[in-house]
């Protein structure tokens, strides 16, 4: 039997598609769970004021204070990535974006999250959700291409990065073949299904779970680029 045969089995296309789905929902919620309470054992509640990049953390947040401090937060900007790699910033953004928003608004997924729990989000229609996959598809070949292309960042690349690219870009990948019933269907639809739970049960132990952590460290920590005063620090 061979891959095709074995993915096309009835049992595995049944499997994929209820117990597997229910339990990587699960390791998704509970891995969360478990990585929020380690970043909390690992940062403390702000007790003082203290200086931070020639500013002072104020006790309350306003809009006079916010415009005041804009000039340095953009002046700490010019010395990121934002300043150094403005294209890759913009892929970046449109394509955790599209990461996100593209399977949370899917007709297909809604239906099968209202089977399961019960309630379901409002649905983008087929089209919008395939140009939004095809602009994930391109900015995934934009990332590949700047780790093979690019000294600096292949550097600093290992496997681990590639099969995370894999990860996150196969569910998108094999879903519009599925759709438009490119190969096989029913072995592209279950290759859909069981990628789609890699990376729900993989998000909360990899560097996937950075997406979530981005607004974290933006709105709870301190000094760090902070989108606001901050109201926890790292416990060094």
């Amino acid at each position: 039997m061979d891959l095709q045969d074995f993915l096309t089995n009835d049992f595995i296309y049944n499997l994929a598609g209820g117990p597997l789905a229910k339990i990587s929902f699960a390791v998704f919620l509970l891995g969360t769970v478990i990585r929020t309470v380690k970043f909390m054992s690992l940062t403390r509640t702000v007790k003082q004021d203290y200086p931070v990049h020639g500013s002072s953390i104020k006790k309350r947040f306003s809009v006079k204070s916010f415009l005041k401090e804009l000039p340095r937060h953009f002046n700490s900007l010019q010395h990121t990535v934002l300043a150094k790699s403005p294209v890759t910033i913009m892929v970046s953004l449109i394509f955790h974006v599209c990461l996100l928003v593209t399977p949370l608004f899917l007709l297909a997924h809604n239906i099968m999250i209202s089977r399961f729990m019960g309630i379901s989000f409002f649905s983008f229609s087929e089209q919008t959700t395939n140009i939004m996959t095809v602009i994930f598809l391109v900015c995934a070949f934009y990332f590949l291409l700047r780790r093979v292309f690019s000294a600096r960042v292949r550097m600093i690349t290992s496997i681990n990065d590639y099969l995370i690219l894999a990860i996150t870009t196969l569910p998108f990948l094999t879903g519009f073949l599925a759709y438009y019933q490119i190969y096989d269907y029913k072995f592209m639809i279950v290759l859909h299904m069981l990628s789609g739970e890699l990376i729900l049960v993989a998000a909360p132990f990899t560097k996937v779970f950075h997406m979530i952590f981005f607004f974290v460290g933006r709105f709870v920590i301190v000094s760090q680029h902070t989108l606001g005063k901050g109201s926890r620090e790292w416990q060094w």
